[in-house]
């Protein structure tokens, strides 16, 4: 199991070089404020994630938590973490969770057909105990081998103890057909240009035959005079 170190922060603290602040609560302890070595906590929570339980030591009290990751806010700029939320959950309870899909392998719709892979659902819900909790579900895509093929919910591995919240008929993925070009835009240049001036031909005749009719109009005019 994962473990991270950490320091009790007095309310006198300011941010220091290479810690964050964070904060430690649950159903069953009372809220601690803490401090994190950020690079130490980098490392835990690129393999761990928000669905894997972290053994969490409280330096001074000699205490243990088993907490989850439960958020992480992150500087806009820069991007590293700025504040940390570590939840204890209780470990004989079932709760619900939010486990991302991850995509591996090749389509041949895709590499073959020139498809294009769609992707319908990318963090799958769950029920389960904490200590049940992946910290991803991995997607086949070899299956998908034409553009009729797909693969649901229930196509998907997922352990015996673990209640998925979908559908099971939902789908996670499918290849769409490659985009037709239009007729339009296949046609040659030169043949386009010879419409547009076929058009402004037929409107110079229109113009004249107009004149024509007008100036017939006048003699008719003056004849009657």
């Amino acid at each position: 199991m994962l473990t991270l170190l950490a320091k009790i922060r007095q309310a006198s603290d300011i941010r220091k070089e290479g810690m964050i602040p964070a904060v430690l609560y649950g159903t069953q302890i009372e809220s601690l404020s803490l401090k994190i070595d950020l690079k130490e906590f980098e490392k835990v929570y690129q393999e761990a994630g928000e669905n894997t339980l972290v053994e969490l030591k409280v330096e001074g009290g000699n205490k243990e938590f088993l907490v989850l990751i439960h958020q992480v806010q992150f500087d806009v700029v820069g991007g590293y973490p700025i504040h940390i939320d570590f939840f204890q959950p209780s470990l004989k309870e079932k709760t619900e969770a939010k486990v991302p899909l991850v995509f591996e392998g090749e389509s041949l719709a895709v590499s073959d057909l020139d498809g294009t892979l769609v992707k319908n659902i990318f963090e799958l819900e769950i029920n389960a105990l904490p200590q049940d909790f992946p910290k991803e579900i991995k997607v086949n895509i070899d299956r998908l081998k034409t553009f009729d093929d797909e693969i649901l919910v229930k196509d998907l591995e997922i352990p015996e103890n673990i209640e998925v919240l979908r559908e099971p008929d939902e789908v996670v993925a499918t290849v769409s057909r490659p985009e037709k070009v239009e007729e339009e835009l296949e046609k040659p240049i030169e043949e386009k240009i010879e419409e547009v001036e076929k058009v402004g031909e037929e409107e110079e005749i229109k113009k004249k035959e107009d004149k024509e009719e007008k100036k017939e109009g006048k003699k008719e005019e003056k004849e009657e005079k």
